[in-house]
């Protein structure tokens, strides 16, 4: 009992060891941080207030450390989120850039205009009845018939073989989707 006694100390021996004001050894003692042997005047185990403090000191560098750790993270998935969203914008601007010299084409462009094409070939091969009904009925023979009926279809097939990319039908599909007119100049 004797030797416990001996290491009660003051508020003020507490301050003077852990390098703060008194009022924050009081402070301490309310947060429940640091134990107080004895109140009104309080008195502290030398001993046991040390570790105590130390043990809190190390807490709250190692929450400090954490939350820098965090922040350092945060920071390195803001940049990497920025540097995506610049990739991503720059390949968008490469996209358009290559749309617009012709060099790719939307898949909408092309469904719709392969759509006029397989329209057009279409239209050709159901209007043949209409066109050849006269032309084969006047035949002599069937292998007259049927030459008729080949050169028509020869005929379809030489027009579809004949079909050209046409890069201005591109253009010009470009150009509606950003609202000039035909007639502006590709320089506005």
């Amino acid at each position: 009992m004797a030797a416990e006694k001996d290491n009660l100390v003051t508020s003020e021996r507490i301050a003077e060891l852990l390098g703060v004001q008194v009022r924050r050894v009081q402070q301490l003692t309310q947060e429940g941080i640091i134990p107080a042997k004895s109140s009104r005047p309080y008195r502290y185990d030398l001993f046991e207030v040390a570790q105590v403090y130390i043990q809190y000191l190390s807490e709250k560098i190692a929450g400090r450390e954490s939350k820098h750790a965090d922040i350092r993270e945060a920071e390195q998935d803001k940049l990497r989120a920025e540097a995506d969203w610049k990739m991503a914008k720059a390949k968008i601007s490469e996209m358009e850039l290559a749309e617009l010299e012709g060099t790719m084409h939307r898949s909408d462009d092309v469904v719709e205009v392969m759509n006029a094409l397989v329209y057009a070939v279409r239209s050709n091969v159901l209007s043949l009845p209409g066109r050849l009904a006269m032309d084969v009925v006047k035949a002599a023979s069937a292998n007259e018939a049927s030459a008729i009926i080949r050169r028509e279809c020869n005929n379809i097939l030489e027009d579809l073989s004949n079909y050209k990319y046409n890069p201005d039908e591109f253009r010009r599909k470009v150009r509606e989707r950003q609202g000039k007119k035909d007639d502006e100049d590709e320089t506005d």
